[in-house]
């Protein structure tokens, strides 16, 4: 019988094909693994803003004291968060209003201050609002009133106490007797006091009393504004140059009395060019990557317009898609955002700068203007450098307006895509290796062991295969049957020893058209 090497081979091969199979399996899994973390990490990395935390929608505080209301939003890339009160916009013309990182903070609360506030939190990708309603709590007002349904019996205890005569309780923000205000603006009047028992307060105006008192509204001496009285202020809305005149807040009690008088110039329009006022824009410096911003506050009869400009440098023409020349320079037009009215009668406008990179950087110049004319003031940005190690990307076709995500998705596709691929092909190759060697022409009978060599099978010749007398010779056998047919070919030819032989061993059938059939055997061996 022929040696089992051959059998075991082909196990072998069978196990190491499975194994691969198993291998190459592991391998797309986890490539498909790989891609699947990218989109889930790139979806949530980048995306609308959103509320981290919960908060409380209804809000309330008492007045006098400083409210603080939450806007805990976040997202990729930080989201530009902006504050309204019952559908207007809350700018820094508010002066007890601050907008803060994630806040709104509101100083020395009145009555007017309740309504409706919301946080609109914007990004690229999307926005989140966050409503709250406020309610501001007046104590003095409630036990006022309770004290006059009861017959006064509620101020039994202050009454029983020691009388202590009025007091103002805020004088700082009395300092300001004499206001000026443009036509069409508005002022707060205040005198907010104390006392044993709680004082009364009458306004005046040129030492006569304001009309419809009990009612909380006042005409504004004949215009079209008017004066909205709450407890211890006096708002003026709508300017005209009506409501000039001395105003005068009279608080008393049983312990006695003071008085405050305010002096209130409203200045007329006149058709003039915009007016910037304060120091803004200033030159700022900002962290590479960092958010920073530019205010400027315009004067004018009119509502202007109020436009941004950032200087081209030399050479950098090419990058925008339009620019405008002003004297030896030329400029760029930046989007510009709300302009906001302030309550002193000017104009306020930011342009916010996020994510500052080294192209930001430059003189920016904020330009007023009105039918009468233009005025324009001129500020520089330094960005400080990237102090971060960074990797030069690798320069690519894809337009940066793509997002990151896509950019990464496509090559990881490609490279998917290539791979499997070259697996397949590397596997089909190696099936199609290992099916064609049992397709060897020679019986597994007839081939030579691999390893050693110390047994071969040729075949006997063409008669015995004839009756079908196959027979298996040990490697001695077969040289001394070699070296009997050279004795017989021929006497003068010295024997020769073949100590090897090659496994190629070709059979040749021939079938010729009587019917025979004739077979020969080709051995190959080397000297």
């Amino acid at each position: 019988m022929c040696p089992a090497g051959n059998t075991h081979s082909s196990q072998q091969l069978k196990r190491l094909n499975v194994v691969e199979s198993q291998l190459v399996r592991m391998e797309l899994l986890w490539v498909c693994l790989l891609v699947l973390e990218m989109v889930l990490m790139s979806s949530a990395a980048r995306g609308p803003p959103r509320v981290s935390e919960r908060v409380a929608h209804r809000q309330s505080i008492r007045l006098g004291r400083t409210m603080k209301l939450p806007c805990p939003v976040e997202g990729d890339p930080p989201p530009l968060i902006m504050w309204t009160k019952d559908g207007r916009n809350i700018h820094s013309g508010w002066t007890r209003f601050r907008v803060l990182q994630q806040a709104l903070r509101i100083k020395e609360v009145e009555t007017d201050d309740a309504g409706t506030y919301v946080c609109k939190a914007t990004n690229g990708f999307g926005s989140v609002n966050i409503n709250y309603t406020l309610i501001v709590i007046d104590d003095s007002s409630s036990r006022g009133g309770a004290g006059a349904a009861n017959g006064g019996s509620e101020n039994t205890p202050e009454l029983a106490g020691k009388l202590v005569r009025p007091r103002f309780t805020q004088p700082a923000k009395m300092r300001k007797r004499v206001i000026a205000r443009p036509e069409g603006s508005s002022v707060r009047l205040k005198c907010t006091a104390s006392g044993n028992p709680q004082p009364d307060i009458v306004w005046l105006k040129d030492s006569r009393p304001l009309v419809d008192e009990d009612g909380g509204a006042a005409g504004g001496g004949g215009g079209d504004g008017g004066a909205k009285k709450k407890k211890w202020t006096l708002s003026l809305k709508n300017l005209t140059p009506e409501h000039s005149g001395k105003y005068t807040c009279h608080v008393s009690n049983r312990a006695g009395e003071i008085n405050a008088t305010y002096k209130v110039e409203v200045i007329q329009r006149t058709n003039c060019k915009p007016i910037l006022t304060g120091t803004h824009p200033v030159n700022t410096t900002v962290d590479y990557g960092g958010t920073t911003s530019f205010q400027c506050k315009v004067r004018s009869d009119v509502k202007p317009v109020i436009q941004w400009l950032k200087r081209v440098e030399p050479g950098d023409e090419n990058k925008f898609n339009s620019t405008i020349e002003v004297g030896d320079h030329r400029f760029v037009v930046l989007p510009t955002g709300e302009v906001w009215s302030r309550p002193d009668g000017s104009y306020l406008n930011k342009l916010l700068i996020t994510r500052a990179k080294e192209e930001d950087a430059g003189m920016y110049i904020c330009l007023g203007a009105n039918t009468m004319g233009y005025s324009f003031r001129s500020a520089y940005l330094t960005v400080l450098p990237d102090l971060k190690p960074h990797i030069n990307p690798v320069p690519t076709a894809t337009s940066p307006s793509l997002p990151w995500p896509v950019i990464i998705g496509i090559p990881a596709g490609v490279a998917f895509i290539l791979g499997t691929a070259l697996l397949w092909f590397c596997q089909s190759k190696r099936t199609c290796s290992s099916s064609s060697s049992p397709s060897s022409p020679l019986p597994p009978a007839q081939r030579l062991p691999v390893a050693g060599h110390d047994r071969a099978c040729p075949t006997l010749p063409a008669p015995q295969q004839a009756n079908g007398d196959k027979e298996c010779l040990s490697y001695e056998d077969y040289i001394a049957h070699q070296q009997l047919l050279l004795a017989q070919g021929g006497a003068g030819l010295a024997p020769k020893v073949y100590p090897k032989i090659y496994t190629d061993i070709h059979t040749h059938t021939h079938s010729h058209v009587d019917g025979k059939v004739h077979q020969h055997q080709h051995i190959h061996y080397q000297c």
